[in-house]
C-alpha cells in the first residue's frame, strides 16, 4: 500500500489505524469493481467506509488525549477528600455518532471513596455509555421523527447505536434544563417600536390509561366498562390529555382597514411584518394556568419595563379567557385581549346559513357585513341585529339556535372584539401563529392514527419540537451539556489543587 498521507509518528500512534482505513478506501475505489461502476455505488460504498474512517479518527482523539493525561500524586476533590491510590488504564467504552470507540484513563481513589476519573471531566463525558455528540443527533432526530424512525436513520448511516427503550430514555434526559435555559434574562432592542403578543390554544393528545387526568381517567375507565364497540355520532374516546402550546413573540404595529382585512376593492396594504423573536413551546404535564402563566413570565423576561404594547391573542374557550385575566391581574400588567377574528366569523357564517340556507350569494354579503361592523367596532349592534333578523325571518326555535348562539357569543365577547382600536394601532387580530404551532409541534406529530403516548415520552417529544420551532435547540443543547458538566463533575476542584486543566 501507497502511503498517501503523511503525518508525525507520534501523531501515527494515535490515527495510525484512522489513516490506513483512509488509504485502503482510496485504493479500493481505484482498484475494485467499484472503480468500473456507477456513481450511486460509490457514494454508498463510501458512506459505509467513511463512517468507520471518522470513528477511528475519534478513537485516535482519545487515545491521544489519554496519553497526555498527568498523572497525579494525589486527587483532591472539591469536598475535600483526598485519592492517593492511582489506578492507570481503566479502559472505557463510548458510543459516539461515528460508532463505540474505546480508551484509557487514569482512576483516583481512597479508603471509602469511589473512583473518580479526571479526564472523564475534562472531555465532559456523559455517566453513561452515548456521547454527548450522540445525543445532539438523537435530539434532531425525535424532534422530526419517531423513535423506530431515529433508529432507522442512525442504522442507515452506521454510525451510533443505541436500543430503543434507552432512546426513549435518553430523550427524556435532553429536557432537563428546559426551564432554566429559558429562565435567564433577555435583552431586546429597541422596544418601543414592537408590540409584544402573548397567545395560547390547547390541542389533546392520545395518551395511555394511567397517564389521563382524574377526571378523564374516570371518564375513560366508564366507556370501558360499558365496552362499547362502536361510538355514536358526535362521541369521542375519553383517551385524550389536553396540551397547552404557548407562544410569545414580537411584532410591528401592521395599521389596517377593515376593508383591507375583508380583501374588499380598495388600496392595498403595506407588506405584512413578520413575528420577531417567536419562541413556542407545548406543556402535556402542566395545566393551562401554568402554561398562561409561563407566557406572561416570558412576556416579562423580554419587557420588564412594559415599554410594548402587550397583546393577548386568544380563542374564545372560556377557560384559557379566565386564565389570562387572572394571570394579567396576577401580574399587574395592562393587556389587550382579543378573540380571533377568524373564529368569531365562523359563527357568522352558521348564522349566514341558517337565514339564508338557499341564497350562496346572500349569505356571502350578509356575512361580510356583520364582519365589517365588527371591525368598526359595533359588536353589540352586530349581536342585536343577528337577533332581529331571526325574528323578522320567523325562524322556528331550532332554526333559530346558530343565530341565537352567535348573538350570544359576540354580546358576551364584546369587550375582547374591540377590533377598531387594535386596527387603529395596528395590533394584530388572528391566532394564525399559535394555529401554525399546535399544528406543526402537537398534531403533525403526536396525532398520528392509532398511536398511544406515556406522558414522559411525549413530554419530552414535546420540548424537542418547541425548541426546535424556536430555532433554540442547538443552542439549548450547548446550554444542557455544560449545565451536565456542572452536575456530574462538580467534585472537580480549580486553582492550587486543581485536577483537571
Amino acid at each position: 500500500m501507497v502511503q498517501l498521507v503523511k503525518i508525525s509518528d507520534e501523531k501515527k500512534q494515535h490515527y495510525g489505524d484512522a489513516v490506513e482505513a483512509f488509504e485502503k478506501l482510496i485504493e479500493e475505489l481505484s482498484d475494485s469493481d467499484i472503480a468500473a461502476g456507477t456513481l450511486g455505488d460509490a457514494e454508498e460504498f463510501i458512506q459505509q467506509r467513511n463512517m468507520e474512517i471518522k470513528r477511528k479518527m475519534a478513537e485516535g482523539y482519545l487515545n491521544e488525549r489519554s496519553a497526555r493525561e498527568e498523572k497525579l500524586k494525589k486527587l483532591e476533590s472539591a469536598d475535600g477528600q483526598a485519592r492517593t491510590h492511582r489506578v492507570p488504564n481503566r479502559r472505557h467504552q463510548i458510543e459516539t455518532i461515528f460508532g463505540e470507540v474505546e480508551f484509557n484513563r487514569i482512576g483516583y481513589r481512597g479508603p471509602g471513596l469511589g473512583l473518580l476519573y479526571p479526564l472523564d471531566a475534562e472531555l465532559n463525558l456523559p455517566p453513561d455509555k452515548y456521547s454527548h455528540g450522540l445525543r445532539r443527533e438523537i435530539a434532531h432526530l425525535i424532534a422530526d421523527q419517531s423513535f423506530d424512525a431515529a433508529l432507522e436513520t442512525l442504522q442507515r448511516y452506521g454510525g451510533g447505536m443505541i436500543p430503543k427503550r434507552q432512546l426513549q430514555e435518553l430523550t427524556a434526559t435532553l429536557i432537563l434544563d428546559f426551564g432554566v435555559f429559558y429562565s435567564r434574562p433577555l435583552k431586546i432592542l429597541n422596544p418601543n417600536d414592537r408590540i409584544l403578543v402573548i397567545t395560547a390554544d390547547g390541542k389533546g393528545i392520545s395518551v395511555y390509561n394511567q397517564d389521563l387526568r382524574e377526571a378523564t381517567r374516570k371518564a375513560a375507565e366508564a366507556d370501558q366498562k360499558k365496552k362499547k364497540k362502536r361510538l355514536q355520532p358526535g362521541e369521542k374516546r375519553s383517551r385524550k390529555r389536553m396540551a397547552t402550546v404557548v407562544s410569545v413573540y414580537e411584532i410591528a404595529p401592521y395599521i389596517r382597514t377593515p376593508e383591507q382585512i375583508l380583501g374588499e376593492k380598495v388600496e392595498k396594504p403595506p407588506p405584512r411584518p413578520k413575528p420577531q423573536n417567536k419562541r413556542v413551546w407545548a406543556d402535556v404535564t402542566e395545566d393551562m394556568g401554568t402554561l398562561i402563566e409561563q407566557g406572561f413570565e416570558e412576556a416579562l423576561r423580554r419587557d420588564p419595563d412594559q415599554k410594548m404594547h402587550w397583546v393577548v391573542l386568544i380563542d374564545g374557550q372560556p377557560e384559557l379567557i379566565r386564565q389570562v385575566e387572572k394571570k394579567a391581574e396576577l401580574y399587574g400588567v395592562n393587556v389587550t385581549i382579543t378573540q380571533d377574528f377568524i373564529h368569531v366569523t365562523e359563527y357568522l357564517w352558521k348564522a349566514g346559513h341558517a337565514l339564508y340556507p338557499k341564497s350562496a350569494e346572500k349569505r356571502e354579503e350578509w356575512v361580510y357585513g356583520r364582519s365589517r361592523e365588527l371591525l368598526r367596532g359595533n359588536a353589540q349592534n352586530v349581536a342585536t341585529g343577528l337577533r332581529r333578523t331571526a325574528t323578522l325571518y320567523k325562524l322556528n326555535d331550532e332554526q333559530r339556535v346558530p343565530v341565537d348562539t352567535a348573538a350570544d357569543y359576540i354580546e358576551n365577547s364584546q369587550s375582547r372584539l374591540r377590533y377598531d382600536i387594535s386596527l387603529k394601532h395596528g395590533l394584530p387580530i388572528a391566532t394564525g401563529v399559535i394555529e401554525g404551532a399546535c399544528r406543526y409541534i402537537v398534531k403533525d406529530r403526536m396525532d398520528i392514527t392509532g398511536a398511544r403516548w406515556r406522558l414522559i415520552s411525549a413530554e419530552a417529544v414535546l420540548k424537542l419540537r418547541s425548541l426546535k420551532a424556536s430555532g433554540d435547540l442547538d443552542d439549548y443543547l450547548r446550554f444542557h451539556f455544560q449545565q451536565e458538566k456542572d452536575r456530574n463533575y462538580f467534585w472537580v476542584v480549580k486553582g492550587e489543587k486543581q485536577a483537571v486543566r
